[in-house]
């Protein structure tokens, strides 16, 4: 990974030019940059997706933008170019910044807090009254589904360390399951993994016959065939951002920065995704 100056791109049909002010990092990144992608393009490349920022110039065939507004989103499909001054994005992949986040707030939030509404409301199927579980509740994509549960009426199990409970119980969550815990566990009509590995077969004993198991890390494996395991890859949208921006405008869900670094320790940030000390949360890049 090196940091350069590069021409600044220009917006294609279809396509926004974004001065970036935050773009997020986040383990789908380490993906691309290794070269294990099935969506994204060799390298040399831009690594970054997530974004927030400025519209600069708006390019053909793009309506409901201009030059000016506060953005937040994704990139593209394939999920890079975020990580520089100015990135391309797709006109239907952002949408109007949520006045109640900050930049670095927006710049975190996109694909995680969409990662977990898809989990939840388009895969699980989950309604109110439901109960759910949650494995890495206290992680990224797992305190927003906490959220957006809690939210939507349904009762949460979340699955977390015991050194996670103080910051489960703030976000609102009233049963909570030691990791690797041997408790006995409450029917669920399903269970949303965020963590992946074999661990998830316990939890997946929980699930009601024909209940879900749903994951966006890896491809869920589970010798009961009376539930249906569903694997995804999520979808960033104007439109799903949009139902986001009202939770997060109306107070019902809350994003979560973790560590913050300037752009030209993008290199520094993709080791903490492999382990280096960091806050808790999103990591961030302030551009």
């Amino acid at each position: 990974m090196v940091v350069e100056d590069v021409p600044q791109p220009s917006a294609g049909e279809g396509e926004v030019l974004v001065r970036v002010t935050a773009a997020g990092v986040g383990p789908w990144d380490a993906i691309i940059r290794e070269g294990r992608s099935k969506v994204s393009p060799q390298p040399p490349l831009t690594l970054g997706s997530d974004l927030s920022g400025f519209v600069e110039a708006v390019g053909p065939g793009v309506p409901g933008f201009r030059a000016g507004d506060e953005v937040y989103g994704v990139t593209n499909p394939q999920f890079c170019g975020a990580q520089a001054e100015y990135a391309t994005a797709s006109a239907r992949m952002i949408a109007p910044k949520p006045k109640i986040l900050s930049d670095l707030d927006a710049g975190s939030a996109s694909v995680i807090a969409v990662t977990a509404y898809q989990m939840l409301f388009e895969y699980a199927g989950a309604k109110q009254g439901d109960a759910v579980m949650i494995t890495g509740a206290a992680g990224n994509v797992g305190a927003y589904a906490v959220q957006l549960a809690l939210q939507a009426g349904m009762d949460v199990v979340a699955v977390a360390r015991a050194a996670d409970e103080a910051f489960l119980r703030r976000l609102g969550a009233k049963m909570i399951v030691d990791f690797g815990g041997t408790e006995a566990l409450p029917e669920v009509a399903a269970v949303l993994d965020t963590v992946g590995g074999s661990t998830v077969e316990r939890y997946v004993r929980a699930i009601r016959p024909g209940g879900k198991l749903v994951s966006a890390v890896s491809e869920p494996v589970s010798q009961r065939r009376d539930i249906q395991s569903i694997f995804f890859y999520a979808e960033v949208t104007t439109e799903r951002l949009q139902i986001l921006s009202a939770l997060f405008e109306d107070g019902k869900i809350s994003a979560r920065t973790g560590s913050v670094l300037p752009l030209a320790q993008a290199r520094v940030a993709h080791e903490m995704l492999g382990g280096a000390p960091h806050k808790k949360g999103k990591i961030v890049l302030q551009v």
